[in-house]
């Protein structure tokens, strides 16, 4: 996994790529060309752009297979539930682009009329041709999907990342900056090699910047639908994200257990709270979700109140 060194400068820094601890970042080339430092146009155009979208939220898990993208679209099903309120989800993941098969997208953008997807994966012609890019390419694209898509009024942008910190992520909060970032959830699982990467990538988060809305922990155990009995499928031997969270001062937004439905609910393109309304991840999910709605609510107001006073 790509990661940020501990000691990181910060893009925005002007030793950004050229401090003794940007030596083998995989960082270092963007942030020495002055990406991090001189303002892209692209920055300005984007705002502009971003000026009909009200909340971004950003996705992000340190490692891959825990949930995120799959996560990422119910957090969109969730809030498009509501048909008063118009949802975007943005799939970043340029070379694992799994959101449209998640989303039972085939050629079309829109799953209902107040929920669009936009994607890498639209523009391949075959789901099993592989995306080889270096980073330029992808940060392109990137700017690409925020400055040249007509989003329209939307009231939730969700952009689903790839695993890590990577030039993926560089590019996104750089380019989303001036246009005003609610902030990011973070996916994990309970066990330690999992917790480890979500570490860093809340260190990734305040270097550049970026509010953490909280970390949600999935797969969280497993409830039998017979019996109800609870397994843990993967021991939280550290203490889960619950104690993660209290360490490094973080909301732990909630636990979302194991269901088989979920992944044939999403093999099949559908979702899962349609089929399984009553199921505990059902009600996790959408107790983790009203939270979310809650915290851009209460930024926005406080936002709106330093403009007024």
């Amino acid at each position: 996994m790509e990661e940020v060194p501990h000691d990181c400068p910060g893009a925005d820094s002007a030793q950004a790529g050229r401090g003794a601890s940007c030596q083998g970042c995989p960082n270092q080339r963007l942030c020495a060309s002055g990406a991090g430092a001189t303002p892209d146009p692209a920055i300005e155009e984007i705002k502009e752009k971003m000026k009909t979208v009200k909340h971004k939220i950003l996705v992000l898990s340190g490692k891959g297979g825990v949930g995120k993208s799959t996560f990422s679209a119910h957090l969109a099903h969730g809030l498009a539930e509501d048909e008063n309120t118009q949802v975007a989800l943005l799939d970043i993941d340029i070379c694992g682009p799994s959101i449209p098969k998640i989303m039972g997208l085939e050629g079309e953008q829109y799953v209902e009329d107040n929920l669009g997807v936009m994607s890498v994966g639209f523009l391949l012609s075959s789901p099993d041709d592989a995306v080889i890019w270096r980073g330029p390419k992808k940060n392109g694209m990137i700017k690409q999907f925020l400055r040249d898509v007509d989003w329209g009024e939307v009231d939730y942008l969700i952009v689903d990342t790839p695993p890590g910190t990577s030039d993926e992520h560089l590019s996104v909060v750089q380019y989303l900056a001036a246009a005003r970032i609610d902030g990011a959830v973070l996916i994990t699982t309970p066990q330690e090699v999992s917790l480890q990467d979500v570490r860093k990538e809340i260190t990734f988060c305040r270097k550049v910047k970026l509010p953490v809305i909280g970390v949600v922990e999935n797969m969280s155990g497993f409830i039998c639908p017979k019996c109800k009995k609870e397994s843990q499928i993967f021991p939280p031997t550290t203490g889960g994200a619950e104690l993660m969270c209290q360490d490094l001062e973080v909301p732990l937004l909630g636990r979302v257990p194991l269901d088989p439905l979920i992944g044939k609910n999403c093999d099949k393109g559908q979702s899962f709270f349609i089929d399984a309304p009553d199921s505990p991840a059902t009600l996790a999910y959408r107790s983790i979700i009203q939270r979310i709605q809650e915290f851009c609510d209460l930024r926005q107001s406080k936002e709106e109140n330093l403009i007024n006073s």
